[in-house]
């Protein structure tokens, strides 16, 4: 519909886990790739600090986009794009996937049409085009919608939710096509001006590269308002991130640098131990979590967990030889609990003949709002 100066362009806002984007269906966007990020660098109000002039929240966790069409693979139904807007620059990245924005996915489905819900649970099956891997969501639905009051708790969220179980042991892979990209549980990397790190690079959910903290000076239990307002620790993080991504073949150090900035994530853990919620002060107790994490998104500290850092971790957890592994030490107990800035997260995960076979966490997600967001026409302008 063209009003004035400007045409509209039915969306929907979505909380998915502990992050919030804007969903789109595929055929209400523009079918050329260029265009169609331009579009959406309006919609978000992009490049800007404050994305004042647009629906974006000035924050990485809420400055997502999500595209969505049917799917014509048998082993899928819907087929979804994720896109991390960035806040200052006029870029898109779509080299990865999220987990948090993921878990919305599937009540977007159903609240669409695009699959059909069935009570008690409806299982959604998602082909993921950034990763090229399918995965499934378990959705909750009542009165053939989908449930989302509930008493599901997760950190970094307020209040409770209905449970949707995000199953993505099928993204292991995703980036690199393998779970080990360099083929070892640990390789030693060497970063200027620092030295030799051990290290472990895991892909799964999306590529990630572990450092124990304590090889950094660190101890785990660190916040964002301590590491992001540290800026030799940022470019320390930034150097480990950008070398291992040259090392698993994803991009070369520059590129990494400048143009692939979501994936390898970094993460940096450390032993079980009491800390603070950096969120609402809440004590995490040692005897809750299995070990500590903290996970650099975006080149600033994720003020919870990623989904998608939740299922790598977990599978290094169970992955005998990774850093993850050896900190977390031999547990026959399956469900490995990540103490994370603002509380815990759990992945389920299932290893069969040494094959991770299920790796689970759980989400809860909510519609916000639904209607239309209005595009200057000159967007459309192919530049």
């Amino acid at each position: 519909m063209h009003i004035s100066e400007t045409y509209s362009i039915p969306c929907v806002i979505m909380r998915g886990g502990t992050s919030k984007g804007i969903f789109f269906r595929g055929n209400d966007l523009p079918c050329d790739p260029a265009v169609r990020d331009q579009v959406i660098l309006k919609v978000f109000g992009s490049p800007d600090s404050r994305q004042i002039n647009g629906l974006g929240g000035a924050d990485p966790l809420t400055s997502k986009l999500a595209i969505i069409n049917p799917s014509k693979r048998e082993d899928a139904d819907v087929e979804y794009t994720f896109g991390q807007v960035d806040i200052h620059s006029a870029f898109i990245d779509y080299s990865s996937n999220c987990g948090n924005i993921s878990s919305a996915v599937g009540p977007f489905a159903l609240y669409q049409g695009l699959v059909k819900a069935e009570e008690p649970a409806t299982t959604v099956r998602i082909y993921n085009t950034n990763t090229d891997k399918v995965f499934q969501a378990q959705v909750p639905v009542k009165n053939g919608r989908p449930k989302e009051e509930g008493d599901y708790k997760i950190y970094g969220t307020p209040g409770t939710g209905a449970y949707i179980g995000m199953d993505m042991a099928g993204t292991i892979g995703a980036k690199t096509g393998k779970l080990l990209p360099t083929g070892n549980p640990k390789d030693v990397i060497e970063i200027h001006g620092f030295g030799s790190l051990t290290v472990s690079m895991v892909d799964a959910g999306s590529p990630m590269v572990f450092v124990k903290a304590a090889d950094l000076g660190l101890t785990g239990s660190e916040g964002p308002d301590q590491i992001d307002t540290n800026l030799e620790m940022l470019e320390l993080l930034e150097s480990i991130r950008c070398t291992a991504a040259e090392k698993m073949g994803i991009a070369d150090k520059r590129t990494a640098r400048e143009k692939v900035k979501a994936v390898p994530m970094v993460a940096f853990i450390g032993p079980a131990q009491d800390y603070k919620s950096h969120i609402d002060g809440a004590v995490i107790r040692e005897e809750e979590i299995d070990f500590t994490a903290r996970d650099m998104f975006m080149q600033i500290m994720h003020k919870t967990y990623s989904g998608t850092a939740t299922v790598c971790t977990g599978c290094a957890a169970v992955t005998p030889g990774t850093v993850v592994y050896e900190m977390r030490g031999e547990k026959k107990d399956n469900k490995v609990r990540i103490g994370h800035p603002a509380g815990i997260i759990t992945c389920d995960t299932a290893v069969e003949n040494g094959r991770i076979v299920q790796a689970v966490f759980g989400r809860t997600a909510r519609r916000i709002m639904e209607g239309y967001v209005y595009v200057p026409v000159s967007a459309w302008d192919k530049k």
